[in-house]
Order: structure tokens, then C-alpha cells, then sequence
């Protein structure tokens, strides 16, 4: 194979060995070695690549969670409150009004020509409307014959209108169930709060995890998104990896032509314990270079913004009752021993410190039993341990995923509402991780929050929220340990830092081509640093034409 040299301004290699250079050689997709031009030459005759003389290269971002449905949910109505970038590069203005909400929603409707079409929407966060929640009364007022169904921006809340209740069989009385809140007549008055609640509805309407987990189209879509913002590798947590979806995969990422490695984890919930350990392990031989398979994903409970978290006391600062639990303690118990056992990678979400306690009781056990030096089982979310929880996290082995970029989108929130300064302030906590070690990496849970590594960088070193206010200033990290997080320290929390995360001999020629040298920028500027695309295994892609 013939070996190409790129020259860049600078590469960042995240390599102490050879932490700077100016050329990089590539060989049958992976890098040969990085230096100078004169000792790349030394490998034999080479072919200079100047296009990125005046870039920067980085190791390809790792979006540690993300989710390909993200790619799926473009084409229906978003309505976040903040500005948002689709795929083909259109930006949608956020909403800031239910009246406004349902105004995109009438638009949406006015083009369906198909009356019995449902009509679905995301990213709404009534957090943001003073606590004013959205009913099945006010996306009556878009259609009384259409189903219409909103999915939260946190992925654990939904709302749906009369028409999408009943096609679900969930307009009645007498439903009991605690994520299900009843108006005075007795019928739900439509906020769905976690899976058990909102997926009848998801599945009526053609939207459940299935569907979007294999619709082709959408996971081209994502990996536009992901180029755009230098990301090469993302994971695709709590995928259904049902076969249609599981063919969908392996037929996209096959063609040479797709920019993305993705990495999905089976969502394990509701699954017995050694189906789901069987499932796994049957399907790693089907993994290839841009499909990693063979781990699992558990969701312990919801979201702090929904109120669905669990929390430990005090509790929620507003005085809401605790979150949901979406597993039990003995079921997580015997799914990490037969993991274990087998040697399957489990990612736990936990947005509430109780939720992260649960899953740190029950690894320590299951570890007592089952003693795994290497096990990297990783707390997705994690967002309130304290030191103390954090130290016990370093004992077993656990690693941290922080979901920085609630800083910024929900910072202000949880200082005023959901759980006050003290807690706001050590949420996420990155520095005490880095001091504490453990391993961690840093997320944006697309489509929960845009796809964009060097924003949740950026949220990670300045900690600032939407508002202004620097949120735990102790907890901020360095420019370089924030992009450390997201290459090889994502690598790190996925098994793959021995071929992923860090330019240098035998890994993976996969680079983040930017524009100007994040390093060197003011810390302040990070997000704003325009990304020129991607090198995945040697093949370059150009965020402009992709």
C-alpha cells in the first residue's frame, strides 16, 4: 500500500511520547508514524498531502453517548429552546413559549396531507416555560383526529394528544402508575414519564426505539452531523438492535463511503439476564472496523431536568417527589455478575447520585464474587457523585461519563430549581475525577444535546451556564484535559484506547481537521472553532460537501 504524509500546521497527538508534530504517515488506514517529513521518509517514498498546511488535526472526537436516532428525528418538528443545526445544515430558531411550541407544531400539521399520519415532535423542555407542563388538551388544539406525540429533550418524558392516547389504549380510567399523571376526570392528562409510560404511544406512532435505531436514512443523517463537528467514532447507547435494525447497520456502516465508526450498546432493560449476556456475546463476530459490537446498556432511572432522576436526600430543591427507578436493584445485581462472568462491557446510566450509589453497591458486590481487573463497566451521565462516591467508583474500576454540557443547557435550572446551588455547583465533576482518578470522559447525549465535542469541551473548562454564571468554578478542567476526555479518554471508557483516541503508530488514522488551534485559542473561544471535517481509517472527509 502506498503510504501518504499530511502536513498540518500543527497535530496534537494526546501522545506524551511525541506530543506535537507537523506531519503525520498514513498506511492502510491507520498511522504509521508522526514527526517530521525527513524521518516519515525513512518508511519509503511517500506522497505529501498539503490540504491541511494551514489545519490543525486532532485525534477524531469520540462521542462517548450519543444516540443514531438522532439522524431519524430530523425529520420531524424540533422544538427546543435553543437554536439547533440539522443535518443538511438548516438552523431552527428555538421556541421560547408553548404558544410558540404549538405554533410550529399547526405548521408541521398544516402539510400532512394524510389525516390519519401521527404527527411527532422533539426536544421540548417545559423547564424552561416556568414549569408550565404541556397537556393532551394543548396538542388537542393542533389536531383532535391526528395522533400527535412530543418526545421531551431529555428522552424520558413524552406528551401526546387525545388521538395518540387512544390509539395507545391510554385514554381511560383507571390507570395507576406513578409516571402517569391523571387530571380530575380520571384520564391521563398526557405527560408520559419514563419508558413504561411513553413507549405504548412511541410504538402506536411508529416511533419506538426499533424503528429509529434502524431507519438507514437517519444513520446517514447522523454521520453527517457527526463530521460537521469532527466527531469519527460515536457510540449508539441503548440501541434496540432488534435484526432489522441490526442489518440496517451493518449494511450502512459497510459502505466505504460512510465517515462514522459506531459503537452501539444493547439496551438491556426488560431483557432477562442471560438473554441479554447471551445477545451480546452472539453478536461480537459480526463487528468490522466501522461496527463495533458486543456491549451493554442499563438505564437506572431518568432525568433531573424531567424530575425523573434519582436522588439521594435532600431530595429535588423544589420539593418534587424522587425520580423513577427503571430496574431493580437484584435484576442490576445479576445482570453485573453475569456480565462479569462473561466479560461484557456494561454502561449504566445514572443521572441521580442515589441511581450511581445503586450502581456502585451492586458492582462491589458483584466484583466480590466475580473479580475482574479490567472490567471498565462506566457510569453514563453520573452527574451528582460526590468525592466520596467518586473515591468508591475508583476502587472498583468504574469510569465516569459527565454530561458537561447540562452546564450550559440546564446550569441555571438546577441551580434555581432542581437541586440547588451546593449540588449545581459539584455537578459533573471533572476535576475532582481527575484528582480523585477516575477515568472519565465527557458526553452530549445527542440528540439530547447537540453533537458537538468541542462545545461539551468548552462547557467542561469554563462551567459556564446560559445565563452567565460560572457554575463550580473548582470543577473546571484545562483546554487539554477537555479534549483529552473526548478522544482518548472516551477511547479509554469504550475498550478501544489501544487503536482509537491518540495519533501515533498503529492506530487508527482517524483525525478532527480543524480550523485553528484549540490549544493556543482563548479557552473561552473553544465551541466557537470552526471544524474543516474528518480522517476516518485514512479516508478524508470534508464537512463543506459531505
Amino acid at each position: 500500500m502506498s503510504i501518504v504524509v499530511h502536513r498540518a500546521r500543527r497535530i496534537h497527538t494526546m501522545n506524551p511520547a511525541r506530543a506535537e508534530a507537523t506531519h503525520v504517515a498514513v498506511r492502510d488506514g491507520r498511522v504509521l508514524g508522526v514527526g517530521t517529513l525527513d524521518e516519515l521518509r525513512r518508511w519509503g517514498a511517500v506522497e505529501l498531502d498539503e490540504r491541511f498546511a494551514d489545519k490543525v488535526l486532532l485525534p477524531g472526537f469520540i462521542e462517548g453517548h450519543g444516540h443514531v436516532g438522532e439522524g431519524t428525528r430530523w425529520r420531524h418538528a424540533h422544538l427546543g429552546w435553543f437554536d439547533r443545526t440539522d443535518p443538511d445544515g438548516r438552523v431552527w430558531p428555538g421556541l421560547r413559549s408553548i404558544e410558540a411550541v404549538i405554533g410550529r407544531l399547526r405548521e408541521r400539521e398544516r402539510t400532512m396531507t394524510d389525516p390519519s399520519q401521527p404527527l411527532f415532535a422533539w426536544g421540548l423542555d417545559p423547564l424552561y416555560f416556568n414549569s408550565r407542563r404541556l397537556t393532551r388538551h394543548d396538542l388537542d388544539a393542533v389536531s383532535t383526529q391526528r395522533p400527535v406525540a412530543v418526545m421531551h429533550a431529555s428522552g424520558h418524558i413524552a406528551n401526546a394528544n387525545s388521538a395518540a392516547l387512544a390509539l395507545a389504549g391510554q385514554l381511560r380510567t383507571g390507570i395507576e402508575h406513578p409516571g402517569v399523571p391523571l387530571g380530575e376526570d380520571g384520564l391521563p392528562l398526557g405527560e408520559l414519564r419514563g419508558p413504561e409510560a411513553y413507549s405504548p404511544v412511541l410504538v402506536s406512532i411508529g416511533m419506538d426505539r426499533n424503528a429509529v435505531s434502524g431507519d438507514e436514512d437517519g444513520i446517514r443523517a447522523f454521520a453527517r452531523l457527526a463530521v460537521r463537528a469532527g466527531v469519527t467514532t460515536s457510540t449508539d447507547l441503548a440501541a434496540s438492535m432488534a435484526p432489522d435494525a441490526l442489518l440496517a447497520l451493518q449494511r450502512v456502516t459497510g459502505d466505504d463511503g460512510y465517515p462514522l465508526r459506531i459503537v452501539p450498546a444493547h439496551f438491556a432493560n426488560g431483557r432477562p439476564v442471560q438473554e441479554a449476556i447471551d445477545f451480546a456475546l452472539g453478536c461480537r463476530p459480526a463487528s468490522t472496523e466501522r461496527l463495533r459490537l458486543g456491549a451493554l446498556k442499563v438505564v437506572a432511572d431518568g432525568s433531573i431536568q424531567g424530575f425523573t432522576a434519582r436522588l439521594r436526600p435532600p431530595g429535588y430543591a423544589n420539593g418534587a417527589p424522587n425520580g423513577l427507578w427503571y430496574v431493580a436493584p437484584e435484576w442490576m445485581e445479576a445482570l453485573f455478575d453475569a456480565a462479569l462472568q462473561a466479560g461484557v462491557q456494561v454502561h449504566v446510566h445514572t443521572n441521580g447520585d442515589q441511581a450511581s450509589e445503586l450502581a456502585i453497591d451492586c458492582i462491589e458486590r458483584a466484583l466480590r464474587r466475580h473479580p475482574s481487573p479490567d472490567h471498565r463497566f462506566v457510569l453514563q451521565h453520573c452527574q451528582l457523585p460526590d468525592r466520596a462516591l467518586l473515591r468508591r467508583m475508583r476502587a472498583v474500576g468504574l469510569c465516569a461519563n459527565f454530561f458537561a454540557n447540562h452546564h450550559w443547557h440546564w446550569g441555571d435550572a438546577h441551580y434555581a430549581q432542581t437541586v440547588g446551588p451546593e449540588r449545581a455547583e459539584r455537578m459533573n465533576p471533572c476535576r475532582s475525577a481527575l484528582e480523585i482518578g477516575v477515568p472519565f470522559s465527557i458526553h452530549s447525549d445527542a440528540p439530547v444535546t447537540p453533537l458537538k465535542p468541542l462545545h461539551v469541551a468548552w462547557c467542561a473548562v469554563n462551567r459556564m451556564t446560559a445565563e452567565g454564571r460560572v457554575l463550580g468554578e473548582h470543577e473546571r478542567i484545562p483546554v487539554a484535559e477537555a479534549l483529552r476526555a473526548v478522544t482518548l479518554g472516551a477511547a479509554y471508557t469504550l475498550k478501544l484506547d489501544g487503536e482509537l483516541g491518540s495519533i501515533e503508530a498503529g492506530k487508527r488514522a482517524d483525525f478532527a481537521v480543524l480550523e485553528d488551534d484549540p490549544m493556543t485559542t482563548a479557552p473561552e473561544r473553544l465551541r466557537d472553532m470552526p471544524v474543516w471535517g474528518t480522517v476516518l481509517g485514512g479516508r478524508v472527509f470534508e464537512a463543506a460537501t459531505i
